[in-house]
C-alpha cells in the first residue's frame, strides 16, 4: 500500500475517496473498475470480443435449453 496525495475538485472528494478504497482491496471487483478506469483514461477503444465473453460467462452455459420454436404458416393481417 502507498499513500498519494492528488489535486481535485472539492466536489470529487467522496468520489475518489470511495474509488480509493475500492481499488485498495484485492477481489474481481476491484480488478474490473481498474481495468475499466485504465480503458477510460488512456482512451484507447474498447477490447473486442466483449460481448461473447460476457455471453460465455453467461450462469446458463451449458444448461442445453431448447430454443427452437415451431414455424409456423403465413398468418392473415387485417390492415
Amino acid at each position: 500500500m502507498a499513500r498519494f496525495e492528488v489535486l481535485a475538485l472539492r466536489a470529487d472528494r467522496d468520489l475518489i475517496r470511495s474509488l480509493a478504497k475500492r481499488l485498495a482491496g484485492d477481489s474481481p471487483d476491484s480488478a474490473r473498475i481498474r481495468a475499466e478506469v485504465r480503458r477510460t483514461v488512456s482512451g484507447e477503444p474498447p477490447n473486442k470480443g466483449g460481448i461473447f465473453k460476457a455471453l460465455r460467462g453467461s450462469p446458463l452455459v451449458g444448461a442445453e435449453l431448447d430454443l427452437q420454436r415451431p414455424i409456423a404458416g403465413d398468418r392473415e393481417v387485417d390492415l
